[in-house]
């Protein structure tokens, strides 16, 4: 796999992408969708992991809800990890993320993941190199695991936002009565660490590329929930799912 560097790849649509048609392919996905989710839950051999990361703004509650949210929800679980409790800093870092792993016939959504673990404690000095990569090994195998051994399938999404953008909807949480809720006054902080936390993406991508991460320009929301919709519907369809038969009658 070639290197990624996300500052050669664009946070927008081609221009010659029609929105309307786009978005109508959208929803034809997201209905497809849930008859995909049903038969996985029905067939109950596999299961789904989404990772979802991104720097603040980029999109993802929004992905979630938009991509996600039409699904069957006894099916479909969202976990967003936010910074380890004392509890949770006592054990080793993947201790609450196993918690969360699917079970076969699930779909479970990672908002933000254990990759935290190797990108804003590297951004901010909390994890030295040679941490980090020990921590890459431990993310690798553990990935490797849920494949190998529980049947997991697993989707990596970077949303890519450009800073101009992150600008525009960080300044609209302070104005729309609607965000304002999402406002927090250490996001423009991070925000001042792009550079960095660009270079840790990298790097992970490198690093932690199997399965391979799927770099989602983000710039424009329905471009972005079409590709996101279209990589798991594929990931599913590829599945080749059955119903099961009905269980025969068993003798008293």
């Amino acid at each position: 796999m070639a290197a990624i560097n996300l500052s050669q790849i664009s946070t927008k649509a081609d221009k010659d992408l029609d929105k309307k048609k786009t978005k109508e392919k959208t929803a034809k996905l997201i209905e497809d969708l849930n008859d995909l989710q049903n038969l996985l839950y029905a067939e109950n051999k596999h299961s789904l992991l989404v990772i979802i990361q991104g720097m603040d703004a980029s999109g993802k509650d929004g992905a979630i809800k938009n991509v996600f949210g039409h699904l069957n929800p006894q099916g479909v679980t969202v976990k967003s990890f936010k910074a380890p409790t004392d509890e949770e800093l006592s054990r080793d870092f993947l201790w609450r993320i196993h918690q969360h792993a699917p079970a076969k016939g699930a779909i479970q959504i990672f908002n933000r993941s254990h990759y935290e673990d190797i990108l804003i404690t590297r951004v901010h000095k909390w994890c030295d190199d040679e941490t980090a990569a020990k921590r890459m090994k431990a993310i690798n195998d553990w990935e490797e695991l849920l494949m190998q051994n529980n049947h997991t399938h697993i989707i990596k999404f970077y949303l890519h936002v450009s800073p101009g953008e992150q600008q525009q909807r960080l300044e609209e949480r302070k104005t729309n009565p609607a965000k304002m809720w999402k406002y927090n006054e250490n996001d423009y902080k991070e925000r001042e660490l792009w550079d960095d936390y660009m270079k840790m993406y990298e790097d992970a991508f490198a690093n932690c590329n199997k399965p391979q991460w799927n770099i989602i320009p983000s710039d424009q929301n329905w471009y972005k929930e079409y590709l996101i919709a279209e990589k798991v519907y594929d990931t599913l369809k590829n599945l080749d799912m059955k119903f099961p038969e009905m269980k025969p009658k068993q003798s008293m």
